[in-house]
């Protein structure tokens, strides 16, 4: 007769990420990869019809999470060093706690980077939470069984809450009349290539950061609001008249439901790729909207007082 199983399985209802020395820096809403995987190596000698296998090294999945406002300082601190431009790898894990708040497991990853931020969609008609994505490039990972210590059921909770995708704020200088009516932002992700460097005889290549890619962001705003959109890509793409002047700066502020900065983003560098009216129907009750693009050269993440208010 077989024998028990000694564990229970469970059901990983919640996850903390911890940064640093043990520090838990907050629940995520979402964790996919971070798992190890290989490739078999085959090889035929002449006309043998054998065939041998040899397992390749290991290589290492990314950790995509995604995140709110609710988590603590030091993580929108790595983040705002991403976009600086700053090599700063950091060492934690990701804990997965049952409908208890109890560890049941762990993986720890080391000296991991970040590889993308990207930002939700923003819409006014829109009121449910957003989050970002976030991916992480670790150099190595290892599986730990939980604890049994208890997770703290409430950080963040209840501050996750307050940022949803109606709640925003986009300017650019000089425009930001035409600006107050805007009503959609498409979703967008800042990316840095991971470069790896295998070496030796070391099981894992090192991880070194690359050249970050800035977006372009695409907006939506009421066709009575474009003309000074129209008349700048007029006058500095269609006309060809000097456009190094021309570029203008800008933020993009995710507000919490009073009103409050929860985090922003200031945009350097803005010039209007393209201006291009919506599809319009004759018996559509729609309000006529234009999109325009925005090509910027580069970004700053500031994160806001608001996050830490209850």
């Amino acid at each position: 007769m077989a024998s028990q199983p000694t564990s229970r399985v469970y059901s990983a209802a919640h996850f903390v990420l911890e940064l640093g020395e043990r520090e838990r820096v907050g629940f995520l809403k979402s964790v996919e990869g971070g798992g190890y995987k290989a490739e078999h190596i085959v090889y035929q000698g002449g006309p043998a019809h054998d065939v041998f296998k040899q397992v390749s090294k290991p290589k290492l999945e990314d950790i995509k999470l995604q995140v709110g406002m609710a988590m603590s300082e030091v993580f929108y601190q790595w983040i705002s060093a991403f976009f600086a431009g700053e090599v700063l790898r950091k060492h934690g894990a990701i804990i997965a706690g049952d409908f208890h708040y109890k560890e049941r497991a762990r993986r720890n990853f080391f000296d991991a980077l970040i590889a993308e931020v990207g930002f939700p969609a923003l819409d006014a008609s829109n009121k449910n939470p957003c989050y970002m994505s976030v991916t992480l490039t670790p150099e190595r990972m290892e599986f730990v069984r939980g604890s049994g210590s208890e997770l703290d059921a409430t950080v963040g909770t209840m501050i996750q809450k307050l940022w949803t995708a109606s709640k925003f704020r986009f300017e650019i200088d000089g425009l930001q009349d035409a600006c107050r009516r805007i009503h959609k932002v498409d979703a967008f992700t800042i990316k840095q290539k991971i470069l790896e460097s295998p070496a030796g005889l070391l099981r894992y290549p090192i991880r070194v950061p690359g050249r970050i890619e800035w977006p372009n962001i695409t907006f939506q705003v009421p066709e009575a609001d474009a003309d000074p959109f129209i008349e700048h890509f007029v006058k500095h793409v269609v006309q060809g008249e000097p456009q190094e002047a021309a570029r203008r700066g800008g933020i993009i502020a995710f507000l919490d439901h009073q009103g409050f900065e929860l985090a922003e983003l200031e945009l350097r560098g803005i010039d209007i790729a393209s201006v291009v009216p919506e599809k319009q129907d004759a018996g559509s009750d729609d309000i006529k909207s234009v999109k325009v693009e925005i090509a910027v050269e580069s970004m700053e993440f500031v994160y806001g007082d608001a996050a830490q208010l209850e």
